[in-house]
């Protein structure tokens, strides 16, 4: 069952999002290789700024990521999606919509960043009562105490 984090109290959700990218996304999975991680933006211009911050992050270079359709997807370690609807399972997700990601449940983990603008908190509280209501593992992280 999909296993779901929470990283809320964010200041600046995408530049939360790509901090945690630079954190997790090259995590080894069960078999022990780094598997990547699909980063769902169905919002163009929000999809824009993410790829922008991951090609200045850090500030002396860029962290490796390409939208999924790319052919160079199978040896990124993020790629980037409008669409879950042709993307096979995967073992992780990052949310960044305020809607329950469809097909979510084929992923093993799932992280939602979550900043204190209330247009994102206020729905991501419902995700919580949806994921919660169905059994679902949830883990919170409150990011003004402990940082990425």
């Amino acid at each position: 069952m999909t296993k779901v984090l929470f990283c809320h109290g964010a200041r600046d959700r995408l530049q939360a999002a790509a901090v945690w990218l630079m954190h997790h996304s090259q995590e080894p999975g069960p078999s022990g290789a780094a598997t990547p991680t699909l980063v769902y933006v169905p919002e163009a211009g929000m999809a824009e700024r993410i790829d922008r911050l991951l090609w200045t992050q850090p500030a002396t270079g860029f962290f490796p990521h390409c939208h999924a359709d790319s052919p160079l997807a199978a040896e990124t370690p993020v790629q980037i999606t409008g669409s879950l609807d042709a993307i096979p399972h995967q073992q992780k997700l990052l949310n960044l919509s305020n809607e329950l990601p469809p097909g979510f449940s084929r992923f093993e983990n799932l992280v939602e960043v979550i900043s204190e603008d209330d247009a994102v908190r206020l729905p991501a509280r419902e995700r919580v009562k949806f994921y919660r209501d169905r059994g679902y593992e949830i883990l919170f992280r409150d990011l003004r105490k402990e940082p990425l």
